[in-house]
């Protein structure tokens, strides 16, 4: 069962990331006041980024790499094609 890392652009332009199974469940839960704290009152959301792990544990493995970049990291990341 595959797992994602992702990105959300909060509306005051802070980046947050997580881990989901389903993306869009998850973007629907943050958007609705349900998903992290972190992003309650931040919105709108947008979904900039998704990476593809094989696992919860390595889901979670690129999402601690990811949390430990500098913005300008992280921007170049999403700008990849």
């Amino acid at each position: 069962m595959a797992w994602y890392v992702y990105m959300l652009r909060c509306g005051d332009g802070t980046l947050y990331t997580g881990i989901t199974d389903d993306v869009e469940r998850r973007l629907a839960a943050h958007r609705s006041g349900k998903g992290a704290k972190y992003t309650r009152g931040r919105g709108p959301l947008e979904l900039v980024y998704t990476e593809e792990q094989p696992d919860k544990s390595a889901a979670l493995r690129r999402e601690v790499q990811i949390k430990k970049l500098r913005r300008e990291q992280k921007e170049a990341l999403i700008a990849k094609p």
